[in-house]
């Protein structure tokens, strides 16, 4: 990338690619790294180059949690060191703690090449043209999202991540993901399906569905779309075993939703809906435009048209002003649905966010004692929903071999739970298997295959 580099084959270029955060994050790194690829860069493979530093350094961040920032100058430093010390590295800091630190990043850490928010995730090949002619390159400026021609390099073969929805408009006061992600922006229909078919083709098995704020899809179009109706057009792909979809929200989220998965049967029975508060008081502070009434209403939906769902969330414990009988609401909120997880975190103060200058912010150490409960509750949850699949007999998609355990493989249920099971991984990669559960613990089941007709 860099001038000393005039000369060099581009073959023998080599990335590090390291991701924080959420599954869009994660989807907008697969597409960083197809146009990487394409340009010829190749990811750095321990066991070939041996003692070798990647030539571009990639960090793709998440600045939902504050722990998350400090990490990207811990990760950046020692690559900051080999420039400083004259090697030809160039390092970009992407995603969203790029967005919203922008050219104070490049004061903080002036050996960064390239500083791009999320919203250029498609168009890394021509900033590091940029780069290459000697700039320091700062892309976060809103941008409209052109229709994205790269091909993802998949971290699966098994399952993808399809974006259908870009941004948020929301304004939660703790939240600053509008900020960095930018505006609601819907991808057409039909380029969707087009991707998803194309996919399909390719082997893989399974696709999730992308948003921000995903029950927000086609609101923005002209005429207006439900992402009820996406769910059963995608749905409808031949070759489509499993959909999934992230991240949905309860302000938005139409019970027609709930309809479409139960009568889609591609559909996974596993709404992921966070809830973020169980107080009315704290959710008007939060800027959440929902009610606990609102979301138990929501949760009734599901348990009524598809019994055995289940039903993921997320909380925030600590929140500026909240007393401990509104943490009771939150604890009385989580008993009253039984979730199967919930992903638990006391309050964060985030940069150019509302709630991070008030008065009354919540002191650490109660914050730490109302995570400590409410991680207790979750996994008390997460143990009683799992342990009703005990001899059952359930499908699940192979994915990966069990690490730990080499003769054994895992997948995962239509629910989303982890599923270990003993078998080949290079016969059963991708393949729908059913397995007999005679192992239950909080976040996995065992059990043995069980053989099928015809196989």
């Amino acid at each position: 990338m860099g001038q000393s580099r005039e000369n060099k084959d581009i073959s023998d270029l080599t990335y590090k690619l390291e991701t924080m955060g959420c599954q869009m994050n994660m989807a907008d790194s697969e597409r960083i790294e197809g146009q990487l690829q394409g340009l010829g860069i190749r990811p750095l493979d321990p066991d070939v180059d041996k003692n070798k530093q990647p030539d571009v350094v990639i960090l793709n961040t998440c600045s939902i949690r504050d722990h998350a920032e400090q990490k990207v100058y811990s990760y950046i430093g020692p690559h900051a060191k080999r420039k400083r010390d004259g090697e030809d590295v160039t390092i970009i800091v992407a995603g969203c703690v790029a967005q919203q630190e922008g050219e104070a990043l490049l004061r903080r850490v002036p050996e960064v090449d390239l500083v791009m928010g999320p919203q250029y995730a498609n168009r890394i090949g021509d900033l590091l043209e940029d780069v290459s002619n000697g700039n320091q390159v700062v892309a976060t400026e809103a941008s409209h999202i052109m229709e994205d021609s790269t091909k993802p390099r998949r971290q699966s073969t098994v399952a993808a991540w399809v974006n259908v929805i870009y941004g948020c408009n929301e304004r939660c006061t703790f939240c600053i993901v509008p900020t960095t992600r930018g505006v609601e922006q819907s991808r057409p229909a039909e380029s969707i399906v087009r991707e998803v078919t194309e996919l399909v083709e390719q082997g893989f098995k399974e696709i999730t569905l992308l948003g921000q704020n995903i029950d927000a899809y086609g609101r923005d179009m002209i005429p207006k779309r439900k992402f009820s109706d996406l769910i059963r057009i995608v749905g409808e792909i031949p070759g489509l075993d499993r959909l999934r979809f992230v991240t949905s929200h309860p302000r938005y989220m139409s019970l027609g939703v709930v309809d479409s998965v139960a009568e889609t049967p591609a559909a996974c029975e596993c709404f992921h809906i966070p809830f973020q508060s169980g107080s009315n008081e704290i959710l008007a502070a939060m800027g959440r435009g929902h009610t606990r009434e609102k979301y138990l209403h929501i949760v009734d939906r599901i348990r009524s048209r598809i019994p055995d769902a289940a039903i993921t969330a997320d909380v925030i414990v600590g929140f500026p002003g909240e007393t401990e009988e509104q943490f009771e609401d939150t604890l009385s909120l989580m008993r009253e649905v039984v979730f199967d997880s919930v992903n638990t975190a006391a309050y964060s103060p985030r940069p150019n966010t509302p709630a991070a200058v008030w008065d009354d912010q919540v002191d650490d150490a109660v914050k730490q004692n109302r995570l400590q409960r409410i991680n207790a509750l979750n996994l008390e949850h997460a143990a009683q929903r799992r342990a009703r699949m005990k001899g059952r007999t359930v499908e699940i998609l192979v994915e990966e071999r069990n690490v730990r355990v080499p003769t054994q493989v895992m997948g995962r249920t239509r629910h989303g739970y982890i599923v270990y099971c003993d078998g080949e991984i290079d016969e059963l990669r991708g393949k729908l298997v059913n397995v007999e559960i005679d192992t239950c613990e909080q976040y996995y089941l065992a059990g043995k295959p069980v053989a099928q007709d015809g196989h």
